[in-house]
This record gives structure tokens, sequence and C-alpha cells, in this order.
């Protein structure tokens, strides 16, 4: 029999939803989950969609708003709390007020800074020093929530998308396990966000973002490479080689190598390590020794 006190819906699809899920299910009861489901055509199968599957968890599928509706009018559920992480379909007022205490949602964000599709990446790109997680009950508006917590992380000067999003996704999971229960308990009371007029948004990325643009500050560009090492990258052409860049820094006005570009402030982006045309990830100077720059 279910402890109707520790147990709840859990809604995700995306890698680090089926990370968060793998740690829920070690300490609460998941009812059910609801995914996205994979096109007919793609051989493999989502991450959230197999996690549930090797636990055995019951699984509903719904990909837009509509559906997520009516997968939640036609099905009865008894847990009292939804939980939605990197889902990214909208939730109508609808399935919310099916949970008795709503849905939460785990925010990599310090709310109301950087709501939106993709507050990690954002948090790095604006050179900021610290960012966090922010506990929200939903509700239709974007990221406009009420918060059950926040905690602050520092963002390391080496931080990259995919080493913070780790580090957040630990974060988030302590607070899930310390401030769900107490919320499911009565424990604690929502509050709203402070500031909100001071709220900043992030967007999702497209290709084009992945173009490093000389003209830009070095220093902006710097946070560029570490915020979109993930994806979409950083790019650029390098005499005949388009090569793409994982690591570097900012010099003030020295040239290094014939990889230290000069940028639209004055500064140096130095090249540390790139992906070469062939595929293979190398340090700059191995390069420069192996390709020619015509």
């Amino acid at each position: 029999m279910m402890n109707m006190s520790k147990t709840v819906v859990f809604f995700g699809s995306g890698p680090v939803a089926a990370k968060s899920l793998a740690f829920l299910a070690s300490h609460f009861e998941i009812e059910t989950v609801i995914t996205k489901s994979v096109p007919a055509h793609h051989k493999a199968v989502a991450p959230v969609e197999e996690l549930a599957s090797r636990l055995s968890l019951p699984i509903l599928f719904a990909n837009t708003k509509r559906e997520l509706d009516i997968v939640v009018a036609e099905h009865s559920f008894t847990s009292g709390l939804g939980v939605i992480i990197d889902y990214g379909v909208i939730v109508s007022q609808s399935v919310i007020d099916t949970f008795e205490l709503g849905i939460v949602n785990s925010h990599f964000s310090l709310l109301p800074e950087w709501r939106g599709a993709d507050p990690i990446t954002f948090s790095i790109l604006s050179g900021q020093p610290k960012t966090g997680v922010s506990l929200m009950v939903i509700d239709e508006g974007l990221d406009t929530g009420t918060l059950l917590t926040q905690k602050n992380l520092a963002i390391e000067p080496n931080d990259t998308t995919p080493t913070l999003t780790d580090k957040l996704i630990n974060l988030s999971n302590d607070l899930l396990l310390e401030y769900l229960p107490q919320y499911q308990a009565g424990k604690l009371k929502p509050h709203s966000q402070p500031h909100p007029d001071h709220a900043t948004f992030s967007r999702k990325l497209t290709k084009a973002d992945s173009i490093l643009d000389f003209t830009k500050p070095a220093h902006v560009l710097e946070c560029e490479v570490r915020a979109f090492s993930g994806w979409p990258k950083s790019r650029m052409v390098f005499g005949s080689h388009q090569i793409i860049v994982t690591k570097a820094h900012v010099e003030g006005d020295t040239k290094k190598t014939p990889l230290s570009i000069v940028c639209g402030d004055g500064a140096f982006l130095v090249i540390d390590e790139l992906i070469a045309p062939s595929g293979k990830t190398m340090t700059a100077d191995a390069f420069l020794r192996g390709y020619a720059a015509g």
C-alpha cells in the first residue's frame, strides 16, 4: 500500500527529468509518470520512459497542453501532489487543480531571475557569480508561481552548462527531499516571489547562437563558450577549417598564439581547446601543429 503522504505524480521528459526521477523514486512513492512520447520512427527510447519502465512505474504520455488536459481528465490520481521537472509542456490550471496541493516545479534559477526555457545557460551567459534552485508551486504563468524555498549555488569560473546542470540537479534533489515532505504535511506555506518587477527571462537557443561574433567583448565570448558547450556549441572558421571551440580564456592585450583573436573590446579570446574538423577534441597547440591554416 502506498504511503500517501509521500506519493507524487511525476511530470518530465528531458535528461534532467530522468536524473531527478531516479532520485525521487528512491525516496518517494511515484504513483504515475507522465512524459512525452518518442515518434514511432525513432528507435531510441526516451530516458524518462526507459527509467520508468525499468522501475515498473505506470506511464502516461502527453506531448502537448491539450493532450495533457485529456490524459489527466481521463485518469484518477490518489496523490495530492504533482512534481514537474524538465517536461517542456505547458500545464493548464485544470491539470494543476487536479492535485490538492498543486504541482511543484524545481526551477534551476533564483526566481524571478531567469524565468523561461533555459535558465542555466543564461546564468552563465550573464557572467553572474551565483545561481540556485527554486521550488515553486506552479500557476499558469511563465514561472510566476509561489515559492516553497530557494537555495544559492556559486558559479565557478570554469563551470559549463553541463557541469553546472549536474550541480543544480544535486541541489534540487536535496531540496526536494527536505521540503516536499514538509509541504505535503502542511508544515510549509508557499510565499510570493520577491521583486517580480525585476524578473529576467531566458529563451530557447538556436543554431545561430553557436557562431562566435568577434565584434563582441572577449569576456562575453568566453561566457558563450562555457554556456554553449552542451548545445549549440561555439563555432568559428580558422583559415579554411571550421572548428568548435570548447575552452577559451581572455587575455588583456597580448596575442599569445595564432588562435588568439582580438575582440570588439580590444581584448583577446585565446582558444585553449577545440574540436577539429576530424571530430577529435584537441588542444589549440595540437591543432596548430596538425592543420595548415590555409
